[in-house]
């Protein structure tokens, strides 16, 4: 009889266990000052193309979402050290970055471009920028390229925790262009009042190299378990319509690409 009873409650422990796992909140990672991926309304609440998707991914995973907001260049250590258990914040999937998390499937794809004062040029080789200060976010690929190219050229690579603050300085002058990912700069200034009299320049950049395969979640090493339920999510989204309902909220193309 005590074995028996043993056995039951090691069996309650078990499904009180597997419930409690089912029940804890998916954590994500994200940085709020990226519209319109992700935003802050007026009222301090999370929102835009990112926090929707991910809103559906853990709707589709029967999971409460949690979301955990911190600058862009930070999101990796804190999925390291454990305090988020996924990133949903546009991150480009890239070799570099593999070594250190492991990515799902992309959910969306965007070049880079070069965004200046509208009529100005720039050389194949951008030598004609030398001089020039463009203004990057810090730790992405656009940092990485801007560093090992465009500084080559002589370019003046001015650093920023957020986009929004490289627009702020456009604005006033003090920087003569960013390089950003095309749809966020375009949909997030360039469409906007704030970026009349600004323009795309120059070629798009989409050498894998440095650009990547599109935005993709990044999850801790070797946790394939939460990368499968993730990739089935994604594909569940596109499949049953939700992922095209939340995309025409925010873009009148095809952000996912080929």
């Amino acid at each position: 009889m005590k074995k028996l009873a043993l056995v039951g409650g090691l069996a309650l422990s078990l499904i009180a266990v597997n419930l409690f796992a089912a029940e804890r909140p998916l954590r994500l990672g994200i940085e709020a000052a990226y519209p319109p991926f992700a935003f802050k309304t007026a009222d301090g609440q999370i929102d835009g193309f990112d926090h929707e998707i991910g809103s559906a991914l853990c709707a589709e995973m029967k999971v409460e979402c949690q979301w955990v907001e911190q600058e862009f260049d930070g999101l990796i250590p804190s999925l390291k050290v454990k305090k988020v258990d996924a990133i949903l914040s546009s991150m480009t999937i890239t070799a570099e970055r593999r070594n250190s998390v492991d990515f799902t499937n992309k959910y969306y794809y965007s070049p880079a471009r070069l965004v200046m004062k509208a009529g100005s040029e720039v050389d194949a080789d951008f030598s004609n920028l030398k001089g020039k200060r463009i203004g990057v976010q810090r730790s992405t690929t656009t940092d990485r390229f801007a560093s090992e190219v465009l500084a080559a050229q002589g370019v003046e690579v001015v650093r920023y925790s957020s986009q929004n603050e490289i627009y702020l300085d456009l604005i006033s002058g003090r920087l003569d262009g960013t390089l950003a990912d095309a749809i966020p700069v375009n949909e997030g200034f360039l469409k906007t009042d704030n970026g009349k009299g600004f323009a795309f320049v120059g070629p798009s950049f989409t050498d894998p190299k440095y650009f990547g395969e599109g935005a993709g979640i990044a999850v801790r090493k070797g946790d394939s378990e939460l990368l499968a339920k993730l990739n089935a999510a994604i594909k569940a989204v596109r499949d049953n319509g939700e992922y095209q309902k939340i995309q025409a909220k925010y873009f009148d193309f095809d952000i996912y690409g080929d």
